[in-house]
């Protein structure tokens, strides 16, 4: 392709000017290799599903994303339905979608090798719900997870200035803190046809979580349905056992966690005045109830 757009976020990944010098060495690698870049910077939330959207009405064949998982579900949300290819240029934080795709974690590496990848189509994932504060029907892509319960909690919770300053490990200390704080209400997930009850879900898409936490080892990004990973105590303690089994990879020999596949979930909360939110790529979204279901062939993506 002899042309693209790179939207990129100028503060993920912590360092803005270090950021935008990496960002402008992206873009030459890419025209030494034969692309002309047009360079796309966010300047607010949204900024970059509205970018990748005015590209792809100009005509644009290939849009590119730097930034984090934040950043590339607001470009899918912007390009689909359409026909760009997306290529993704890892710089954020957790980078779920990077390590997915083993992709060079360096942007300027990334730009480097990206000519010689291949296009595959994927499935996504889309959440719809009724927004809390319109009331109004909505609804929004997803390509990596949708986590419901704790982890949409710990984002709520997560300060701006932490997660700046000290990324991943900023999370996992609010993590920590709110799993001390955090109720554990009840809810219902319906999916496979079965009804169970649950404290935490990550529907994936992809088999890692957080960026590095094999959650799903049997997801797949090239796979046409969800892996959806359920913890189900109302316990504190639990949860740390929980934890550490995940890092263990051991939490699928657990009696209370369970792995279910499938290609749909309506998700629904059972206590009155508790509110259970849910979180699409890391990006706090909205509250249960919710449905999530598969968009099949729905993007192209570049590969390695």
């Amino acid at each position: 392709m002899k042309s693209a757009t790179l939207i990129y976020n100028p503060v993920a990944g912590r360092h803005p000017v270090r950021r935008e010098r990496q960002i402008r060495a992206a873009a030459e690698e890419l025209r030494r290799a034969g692309t002309e870049v047009t360079l796309a910077a966010t300047t607010r939330p949204g900024d970059a599903r509205d970018l990748a959207r005015a590209a792809t009405d100009d005509g644009a064949q290939l849009v590119l994303v730097c930034g984090g998982d934040g950043t590339v579900n607001e470009v899918i949300n912007g390009l689909v339905p359409g026909g760009a290819t997306l290529g993704i240029l890892p710089g954020g934080t957790a980078n779920i979608i990077g390590k997915e795709l083993r992709l060079p974690h360096h942007p300027i590496h990334a730009a480097r090798a990206l000519p010689g990848w291949k296009p595959r189509r994927i499935a996504l994932g889309r959440a719809a719900w009724r927004d809390a504060a319109s009331h109004q029907p909505t609804q929004r892509l997803f390509i990596s997870v949708a986590g419901v319960g704790l982890d949409a909690y710990i984002i709520r919770r997560l300060s701006w200035s932490l997660k700046m300053s000290w990324g991943v490990v900023g999370y996992a200390l609010e993590a920590v803190r709110q799993a001390l704080r955090y109720s554990y209400p009840r809810f219902r997930f319906t999916g496979d046809g079965r009804d169970r009850q649950a404290t935490f879900a990550v529907i994936h898409r992809t088999g890692h979580y957080a960026g590095w936490l094999p959650l799903a080892p049997t997801a797949s990004l090239f796979k046409p349905d969800f892996t959806a990973c359920l913890f189900t105590s109302t316990n504190r303690a639990r949860y740390f056992f929980y934890a550490a089994a995940v890092l263990l990879r051991q939490h699928r020999r657990l009696r209370d966690v369970e792995l279910v596949d499938c290609s749909k979930v309506d998700c629904a909360g059972e206590e009155p005045g508790k509110p259970i939110h849910f979180e699409l790529d890391g990006e706090l979204v909205g509250e249960l109830p919710a449905t999530f279901e598969i968009v099949p062939d729905a993007l192209t993506i570049l590969v390695p």
